[in-house]
């Protein structure tokens, strides 16, 4: 007897209008819990849209989008974000800043010092509990952004190109430490971003979309093993295959 198929995690069969311009045309995909996956299209595809639809800022003009079987409402799931700029509160410290998800979902405190001392032990920031967001620098606001995201248990983190604005080296920490927290906490993740070679480096899979009206041409999985080489004739394979997907695009 075949073992039941366990329900999707997210799962999106939408499209969206703004007046006679249409965004989405039939997107359809599926997500599994604990997956991470990264979607990659042309500019003005409308991937922060989609991010908005996953999160239930944006109902879709048609179809649905479902969290765990229920359409997507951030009243009723823990939906967290982590935005192309750091979104830190600046009135509140390092520690202070990570907590506010948990605080808000009435955590007990003894359980948030311990909560929060842990992920800022994964992202590198013990030492800098009590400092202020004007006194680190913008790589350091991403891992607060990050590990608040991570700390609150969400059913769903959304990533929109968190680490465009940051220098290379940076980026690619911080790839990695975003690795480290997902295998660490388990949680299903939807990274949007435009750089191929970080999607191959992160995803388990890769969706890319067309251009308006977006749907999903391509769906490749990732079966690279952690840490993957971005020098491996493997890793250049899959990472030219989503160029030739994405230019076909255009």
């Amino acid at each position: 007897m075949d073992a039941p198929v366990a329900p999707p995690k997210v799962e999106v069969d939408a499209s969206h209008r703004y007046g006679s311009l249409t965004v989405h045309e039939e997107l359809k995909f599926r997500v599994n819990a604990n997956e991470f996956v990264c979607i990659c299209g042309p500019s003005g595809c409308g991937k922060t849209t989609l991010l908005d639809m996953l999160a239930g800022i944006l109902v879709p003009s048609s179809g649905h989008v479902l969290i765990d079987g229920m359409s997507a409402n951030p009243k009723k799931q823990s939906i967290s974000f982590v935005f192309q700029e750091p979104s830190t509160f600046p009135w509140l410290t390092v520690a202070e800043n990570v907590a506010t998800g948990l605080k808000i979902k009435g955590v007990p405190a003894a359980t948030i010092r311990s909560k929060v001392a842990d992920i800022i032990g994964i992202v590198g920031l013990t030492g800098f509990e009590d400092y202020y967001p004007h006194q680190i620098s913008g790589g350091m606001k991403q891992r607060v952004a990050i590990a608040r995201a991570f700390a609150t248990e969400a059913d769903l983190v959304l990533m929109d190109e968190p680490f465009v604005s940051l220098d290379q080296p940076t980026r690619e920490h911080m790839q990695r430490e975003v690795l480290d927290i997902w295998r660490r906490m388990k949680r299903t993740v939807i990274f949007v971003t435009h750089n191929l070679e970080e999607a191959v480096y992160l995803a388990d899979r890769v969706l890319i979309l067309s251009a308006k009206p977006a749907r999903i041409v391509a769906e490749l999985p990732i079966t690279l093993q952690h840490p993957r080489d971005p020098l491996s004739a493997e890793f250049t394979e899959i990472r030219s295959k989503c160029v030739r997907w994405l230019h076909a695009t255009h």
